[in-house]
């Protein structure tokens, strides 16, 4: 029989006298004690989160999926799946992967497939209003002639709505940028210097943000391989055809669906899905073996896709910069405008030092004739007024002799 006395170490530890009867400290658990023991706990990454679910035909749905389930059904890896995350802070990316393109473009956060975008929602409205806009788009392009394939288009919107935020946030700082600097020029202050220091942080944030696109967009339109990965209809129907060939059923019927070099996906290991699993392996081989030139072809369509939305971002960071230019050269006519006046002070200083001098000489001159003796200077009335008519004339002199000194030395302006 089975022996369930308690051990020596826990014997010794005191029952606590609000635990619940139903507990037992002996390493069996009472299931009605929620949260203890490993039924209790809920594994890290299975929490459920809304998407919003876009199909081609532009109809919407919000749909849960846990993080296993979703990586297994776009085939991501787990740290792209970080990028999407609004927990993390991560600068915008864009990635073509095997059966998904991975867009994260500042609010706009989703997972563009072949024949469906998986948008996350978020609490901004911005979800809301990729959500709406391509819903439309896709209904009034379904009646037309459009060889834009559907993962192009839900990027193309994508590009458009950050391109159209950041050009929006640019125009709203440089209205209010410019008066702010136009009254510091003409007034400087310390309000309008901390409101300047505040519009430029914003600034230097914002050149940040666009930047960053700039650069990935101009990365991407650089790599041909990149672009050739986002092509994922033409992958797909490349890969129908593929399934309907008599190479894979040969692969089949030999027994050699299963590739034994392959390493298996962890968040595949256990879905019962070897066959498909094995059409991938086998499909990537195929693609594989037609050879790198094919992977440089076709990507006109995309790279000119790319190169419109990035003209006008290039045209928004050179918004920026001539206005991180303008901000730059305030502040030089600012401190140049601060050195005049600190220079104006210490010439002002320079006069009145001397003029302190000058009245000190003549101070000496009371000093001495305010001695306690007999002078026979004073003798006569007249004699006062003539020491003071020379004293004061001695020290205008001395004053003058100064002035044509400073300004023989340049310390004067002429």
């Amino acid at each position: 029989m089975e022996d369930r006395r308690t051990p020596p170490f826990l014997a010794s530890i005191p029952k606590p006298a609000s635990s619940p009867e139903g507990v037992r400290f002996d390493g069996v658990v009472n299931p009605s004690f929620h949260g203890f023991g490993a039924s209790g706990l809920k594994k890290r990454g299975q929490s459920g989160r809304s998407w919003i679910q876009i199909d081609s035909s532009g109809n919407s749905q919000v749909i849960t999926l846990d993080k296993i389930a979703l990586l297994r059904r776009c085939g991501l890896p787990s740290r792209d799946f970080r990028l999407l995350d609004p927990v993390f802070v991560y600068p915008s990316t864009i990635l073509g992967r095997e059966n998904a393109i991975v867009v994260s473009l500042e609010q706009v956060r989703c997972i563009i497939m072949a024949d469906e975008v998986l948008l996350m929602r978020s609490s901004d409205g911005s979800s809301t209003h990729y959500e709406s806009e391509l819903c439309q788009r896709l209904r009034r392009m379904k009646d037309q002639n459009d060889d834009l394939p559907f993962e192009f288009k839900a990027l193309e919107l994508a590009l458009e709505l950050v391109s159209a935020s950041l050009d929006s946030q640019v125009t709203e700082l440089e209205v209010e940028i410019y008066p702010v600097l136009e009254e510091l020029a003409s007034s400087i202050s310390t309000t309008n210097l901390e409101h300047v220091r505040r519009l430029k942080s914003h600034l230097l944030a914002l050149t940040h943000r666009v930047q960053k696109v700039h650069d990935e967009i101009e990365q991407l339109m650089d790599d041909d391989g990149d672009m050739a990965e986002m092509y994922l209809t033409e992958k797909k129907e490349r890969m129908e055809a593929y399934l309907s060939t008599d190479g894979y059923l040969n692969n089949i019927q030999s027994g050699n669906w299963v590739s034994q070099s392959a390493p298996v996906s962890p968040t595949c290991s256990s879905t019962g899905q070897p066959e498909k699993d094995s059409s991938n392996m086998s499909f990537s081989k195929h693609e594989s073996s037609r050879g790198s030139s094919t992977r440089g072809r076709h990507v006109e369509e995309l790279e000119m896709l790319l190169e419109a939305y990035f003209v006008g971002i290039d045209n928004t960071l050179s918004k920026l910069l001539s206005l991180k230019e303008y901000i730059d050269d305030t502040e030089d006519f600012i401190n140049i405008k601060l050195d005049n006046v600190r220079n104006q002070l210490i010439q002002f200083e320079l006069l009145l030092a001397a003029a302190t001098f000058v009245v000190t000489l003549f101070a000496v001159v009371t000093g001495v004739f305010g001695m306690n003796f007999e002078d026979s200077v004073f003798d006569t009335a007249s004699n006062f007024n003539w020491v003071l008519i020379i004293s004061s004339i001695s020290c205008a002199v001395i004053y003058s002799c100064f002035l044509l000194y400073f300004k023989h030395k340049k310390l004067l302006p002429t």
